[in-house]
């Protein structure tokens, strides 16, 4: 009789202890360290993964927003107990190579519309270091107008131990170039989203159908205000570029996409002489190179091979003369010594330069 009642009391605290357990917030990599927060303007915290499941603190400062930038949304439980708290989830983890740069425009609305609407905003990743640091400085670059530096060193002023990677730092210095916002005609973005899908295609060898954007439209197709400067097929003389489709670079350039001013982006065309081997171009008060030994594009939608293999040929959709090759993961080395990857490119003796606006060509 005594081993029963044991037994029984036994079973109720093991039922007592299994509820205590699963009513707790827990992840497999929970190891964030003790809950670190600092609050960087009014109403805007920032902080690490502890702090953002901190049920309690959560409530006492009446939190109502949380962006998670982390590679693990927030356990479902937070929202269970906070059903008034709304959350935002950016999968992203904490690699130079990550795409933070297109998802700092949502984060921007989401915290500027929390805070306008009287709400309080945490904004968090892991450890409250790289991710969501980026996040924030990019906030307070768009709200105030401030250079990169500027606002690293607001937010150092609140929180000391922050760090974004290489790459988010790369990434903010361009949206600062672009105006704290997203240029498409930027040749560094351009670049960079190249960057980033050619990552996705080595993963995958097709290009995924969130990358076709990439792909520009036929320069040749009829257009209401075709660009007035072009580059033919030698051979049959079909549009196969336009000037806004080139991707100049500089001699013995190295990076696959670098940080550069794009407000004194060179010019993408050959002027003077159509046998010129480079143009020169003011940047930065300095005289740079650029080489037109190999002509560097935009994929393009005449470029059926380029969506589903990793390297080939690009042949003129005329008269299938080969114009050029394209590498999504090996890219390719001008004569120059420039070094770019992705890339797809076009050889100058077997293109033509043309400034004639041209209002109807026909395609095949």
């Amino acid at each position: 009789m005594l081993c029963l009642s044991l037994n029984i009391s036994l079973l109720f605290v093991n039922l007592g202890m299994a509820q205590d357990e699963e009513s707790k917030l827990i992840r497999e990599d929970f190891d964030a360290g003790p809950s670190s927060f600092d609050e960087i303007e009014p109403d805007l915290f920032l902080g690490n993964l502890t702090a953002a499941t901190d049920v309690e603190w959560l409530k006492e400062i009446n939190m109502t927003h949380v962006l998670t930038v982390d590679s693990c949304p927030l356990p479902r439980k937070i929202q269970e107990r906070l059903p008034n708290l709304t959350v935002k989830y950016i999968q992203i983890t904490d690699m130079p190579r990550e795409d933070l740069l297109t998802h700092l425009e949502d984060s921007y609305e989401f915290i500027d519309q929390a805070l306008k609407s009287n709400g309080r905003t945490l904004v968090h990743c892991y450890f409250g270091v790289s991710r969501s640091v980026s996040v924030v400085i990019a906030y307070i670059m768009k709200k105030h107008r401030k250079s990169f530096l500027d606002a690293l060193e607001i937010v150092k002023q609140k929180r000391h131990f922050v760090g974004p990677n290489p790459g988010f730092i790369a990434q903010l210095k361009l949206y600062e170039e672009m105006d704290f916002g997203i240029d498409n005609t930027n040749v560094q973005f351009k670049m960079y989203r190249l960057q980033i899908a050619a990552d996705k295609v080595r993963k995958v060898k097709i290009l995924p159908q969130n990358c076709i954007d990439l792909i520009k439209p036929d320069p040749a197709l009829t257009t209401v205000r075709p660009e007035p400067t072009v580059y033919r097929c030698r051979k049959c003389r079909r549009i196969v570029a336009s000037a806004s489709n080139i991707l100049p670079h500089t001699m013995h350039q190295r990076h696959i996409w670098r940080h550069v001013s794009s407000k004194r982006t060179p010019k993408q065309i050959k002027e003077g002489e159509e046998g010129a081997e480079r143009v020169n171009v003011k940047k930065e008060n300095e005289m740079t190179e650029l080489c037109t030994k190999i002509y560097f594009v935009e994929p393009l939608a005449w470029m059926p091979d380029i969506m589903h293999n990793v390297e080939g040929k690009l042949n003129c959709p005329k008269c299938n003369t080969k114009l050029g090759s394209f590498s999504w993961i090996a890219g390719s080395q001008c004569p120059c010594g420039s070094k770019i990857a992705p890339a797809f490119y076009l050889v100058p003796s077997k293109v033509d330069w043309s400034n004639a606006v041209q209002n109807v060509q026909v395609t095949v």
